[in-house]
């Protein structure tokens, strides 16, 4: 290894430990993550009703519909780097503004609709963008270790604290040292460890030099016009998108569906908790798997997997197969979520990268919104989730077939992967 592939290998690294403490605060941890903590006591301060209040993670799902792909757009023309830091510093604020609403429930709507837009800015589908531009041999890895275990740390973490923080100075200060803590564990990753990676300069020139601040226009790839006419496209979104929305719906209806059988709370929870973990972990997993087998199909087994685990939460009774049930939907939420970004990294290049990944998880953000709403919806109209549970389960199956009919990576090799050979990267 030469000196300037070491210098590359070093930034490489840094990149991804940058990525993976975004992560950590990103809007999932920071937001999602903790809002079960504040919801009774917001509830109770203003005399809400508590679907009033939850009514705000459907507001910023829908906002963060809209924002991905402009931020997407945004990322592909000026970088990563620049993007994220103002993204970071305006996502802080915008969460510990919080700590200043008052008994105003559209103004409180407005504020996390503000949140929802700053929140899609440093979030994991931009992040993933960074590493997919840094890595190509090791991509599926690395994109697992910065998601998979930025966002396990930080839900596991973040409500912990939230509910340390709410013991000691209430709600609406805890919005402002959680906004604090955004700021001071992103920013400075951000800005001392993230770089955007060399990208040719257009040129006529034989040998293309090399910039991290050029536009994406000579990178290999599609563009969204481009991909929206591909069979690909409308693979991921039709598989990918069903399966994330499918798997989350059960991963937050796992306690209701286990106490409705007359299991306690705390196995319930026992049963989520290993479900996260793996989730997480399987994301690095599955990342690593995707490397070295080139071919996507390799992913199509865990929603079977998935399955099993789904008939297990609904019939087994005793705690190691309802701990396993939690373990094998986590494999299936894991690919879901480590797979996404991999996919569009092999189909449709880095040159539109940032715009296709916002287009494509807006769309799995509107069903993993929608999804968990129809569950509920069956339960009020038949008092129970067995139903929903089989036509999930059958919806998993059909992610699977869908899978197996994905044809051959469209980039075999990549302008990271050229830009490696010239610069000593990975």
């Amino acid at each position: 290894m030469t000196i300037e592939t070491k210098a590359n290998a070093k930034t490489a690294l840094g990149v991804v430990i940058a990525c993976t403490i975004g992560n950590v605060v990103c809007l999932t941890a920071t937001v999602s993550a903790v809002f079960g903590v504040f919801l009774v006591p917001i509830s109770e301060d203003f005399g809400w009703q508590r679907s009033q209040v939850t009514a705000v993670l459907g507001i910023i799902s829908l906002v963060s519909i809209i924002a991905f792909p402009i931020v997407g757009r945004l990322m592909d023309i000026y970088g990563g780097r620049k993007v994220l830091l103002v993204g970071n510093l305006f996502f802080a604020l915008s969460v510990a503004a919080v700590s200043q609403v008052n008994n105003n429930l559209m103004n409180f709507y407005l504020l996390f609709a503000l949140i929802g837009i700053a929140g899609a800015i440093p979030c994991t589908a931009m992040f993933s963008k960074v590493v997919s531009e840094w890595f190509d041999k090791r991509r599926g890895l690395m994109l697992g270790i910065s998601a998979g275990v930025g966002n396990g740390v930080g839900a596991t973490l973040m409500p912990i604290i939230a509910a340390i923080l709410l013991g000691y100075m209430g709600w609406q200060m805890s919005y402002a040292v959680i906004g604090f803590l955004i700021f001071a564990l992103g920013f400075p990753a951000t800005y001392f460890l993230l770089k955007d990676a060399p990208r040719p300069v257009v040129t006529e020139a034989t040998n293309p030099k090399y910039h991290p601040n050029a536009p994406s226009e000579a990178l290999e790839g599609l563009t969204l016009t481009e991909a929206l006419k591909s069979v690909p496209f409308w693979l991921i979104i039709a598989s990918l998108g069903l399966g994330a929305g499918c798997l989350t719906a059960i991963f937050s209806h796992v306690i209701p569906v286990l106490t409705d059988r007359g299991q306690s709370l705390t196995i319930a929870t026992t049963v989520m908790v290993v479900l996260a973990l793996v989730t997480s972990g399987w994301q690095v997993a599955v990342g690593s798997l995707l490397d070295h087998i080139k071919s996507p199909r390799v992913a199509a087994p865990s929603f079977v997997v998935a399955t099993i685990g789904l008939w297990l939460l609904e019939t087994g009774s005793s705690t190691p197969l309802l701990i396993l049930a939690g373990a094998l939907l986590g494999v299936g939420l894991g690919t879901a979520f480590g797979a996404l970004p991999y996919f569009i990294s092999r189909y449709f290049g880095l040159k539109a990268y940032g715009v296709i990944t916002g287009v494509i998880y807006s769309v799995v953000m509107l069903a993993q919104g929608v999804t968990p709403y129809l569950m509920d919806i069956w339960f009020d109209a038949h008092k129970a989730y067995f139903g929903s549970i089989v036509i999930i389960g059958i919806c998993l199956l059909i992610v699977a077939g869908l899978i197996m009919l994905f044809p051959s990576y469209r980039i075999k090799v990549s302008a990271a992967e050229v830009a490696s050979v010239n610069h000593g990267g990975l």
